[in-house]
């Protein structure tokens, strides 16, 4: 099958970011604030030093983890129709954006701060959208206390989609909290344990740092079979070098110390290779999605994934603007669309604005509009002799059409991509023009849409339990 794809290394840089990532797990070492999980890499080969508290991981240890890796695995929905099955066959699966901490109001389009309710909604939304492969809570919930959000963004994600749940964790008692509630809807721990019905985003803190609630939270993800995302968000001139070769190797060396830990905790764990690397925007500080740069940063670390065969999410998909529309440049744009040509398998983005610090309803639906014209582009397409038509072209002869000939018939609409006229018309506008149209649309599937609902017991049981959790805080 042949398919576009944007390869940023040759070989030979590829050996080089290797061996230079090992080099810097070996000789540099990254800084672990967990003398739990210092302990258990010391246990196993690592060489710590617990007064700095860095530990350096020999080679052998980081390419034994590699290949304790799983290289295939599958991202559970609640309902299996929805499972996500990696590495992708064909398209990436775009989730949404993450905790953002404001909305768009759908009534009045004010900014405000978010809660439970609008979790649910943007679930529900998701659930209904095709285009969605799975869900990334897409907003915080401020109407909890602080050290429990993230278990009440995952028990109202689940009771709002049936889709898989990548959500983030604070620390290990909230890791196992959410294992708990994971458990209870799939039917016991050995059931989530074959069927992990979300998963959870890790982030490194860079440069080669892990802080001590999410690396302690993610040992225990590990432990019960739920799939570990290390998002690496390196970022050039800040928190990686201003190169674009030092930020590629940073992220590589952070996801290769990540799944090093999952494999020491748990070998055959299934681990997600992650990045949303860029640059910074060095007038604003804040990451940024929009450089120039940014595909080629995702595509080597795509390629990197790929090498050690491991399933991969990098890149961003959504306009990313300050309020909902089609508001930014063609050059953003296209930067935001190249990403997906990184050969990635998942990617996130769906709804965000401002750089995932806001989320819009309306915006996922024109995110969704955007993919659906996008993704043919990366379609697997057959190269053999028959699509080659060499017996067609002697038919037809030179100088002539191949308008009438049954070959056309036969493949144009396999072979050629019909845009939806709709669709497209929303593109043409650079504007928010099709905003009022597309709230329709949400308002239309928040209304309609059926979500299957979890058992009332089963709801009753979970909210007992994130009762007794937040006693415990």
């Amino acid at each position: 099958m042949a398919k576009s794809v944007l390869k940023f290394l040759n070989r030979e840089e590829e050996d080089l970011i290797h061996a230079q990532s090992l080099k810097i797990l070996e000789e540099l070492g990254v800084l672990i604030h967990s003398k739990s999980v210092l302990r258990l890499l010391k246990d196993n080969g690592a060489i710590v030093d617990e007064n700095k508290m860095i530990t350096k991981l020999p080679e052998n240890m980081v390419i034994d983890a590699l290949k304790k890796t799983p290289k295939e695995f599958c991202l559970y929905g609640r309902d299996p129709k929805n499972d996500v099955m990696l590495p992708a066959k064909e398209f990436p699966y775009i989730s949404t954006n993450g905790l953002s901490v404001y909305m768009t109001d759908l009534e009045t389009g004010d900014k405000r701060k978010t809660t439970r309710r609008d979790l649910a909604m943007f679930a529900k939304l998701a659930d209904s959208l095709d285009e969605v492969g799975f869900f990334w809570p897409q907003v915080t919930a401020t109407d909890v206390p602080d050290m429990a959000h993230n278990v009440h963004e995952l028990w109202t994600s689940f009771q709002n989609t049936t889709k898989h749940i990548q959500g983030d964790s604070v620390n290990a008692d909230d890791a196992r909290m959410q294992v708990k509630l994971g458990s209870l809807i799939a039917g016991g721990e050995d059931e989530l344990r074959k069927r992990p019905i979300f998963s959870v985003t890790c982030c490194p803190i860079a440069p080669l740092m892990f802080e001590k609630g999410a690396i302690e939270g993610q040992v225990e993800f590990a432990k019960a079979g739920v799939p570990v995302s290390s998002m690496s968000m390196s970022l050039s001139g800040l928190s990686s070098p201003v190169t674009v070769a030092g930020t590629i190797v940073n992220a590589n060396a952070e996801n290769l110390a990540s799944i090093t830990i999952t494999q020491t905790a748990n070998p055959g764990a299934p681990h997600l290779y992650a990045s949303e690397s860029t640059p910074i925007n060095m007038t604003t500080g804040m990451i940024n999605y929009k450089a120039n740069e940014s595909p080629m940063i995702a595509s080597a670390l795509a390629q990197m994934a790929l090498r050690y065969k491991m399933p991969c999410l990098v890149g961003q998909w959504g306009v990313d603007g300050d309020k909902p529309g089609i508001l930014i440049s063609f050059n953003e744009l296209a930067t935001i669309a190249m990403t997906m040509l990184s050969g990635t398998d998942c990617c996130s983005g769906m709804g965000g604005l401002e750089s995932a610090k806001g989320g819009s309803l309306e915006q996922m639906v024109i995110d969704s509009y955007l993919w659906d014209n996008f993704k043919p582009i990366l379609r697997n397409m057959v190269v053999d002799r028959d699509m080659m038509a060499f017996d067609v072209m002697r038919e037809v002869g030179q100088g002539n059409s191949y308008l009438k000939h049954p070959h056309t018939a036969k493949y144009f609409r396999k072979e050629l991509f019909f845009p939806d006229k709709k669709k497209m018309a929303w593109e043409k506008t650079q504007s928010s023009d099709m905003v009022a149209e597309a709230k329709a649309i949400v308002k239309s599937k928040l209304k309609e849409h059926y979500v299957e609902p979890l058992d009332g017991n089963v709801i009753k049981q979970g909210d007992e339990m994130i009762k007794e959790f937040e006693k415990s805080l």
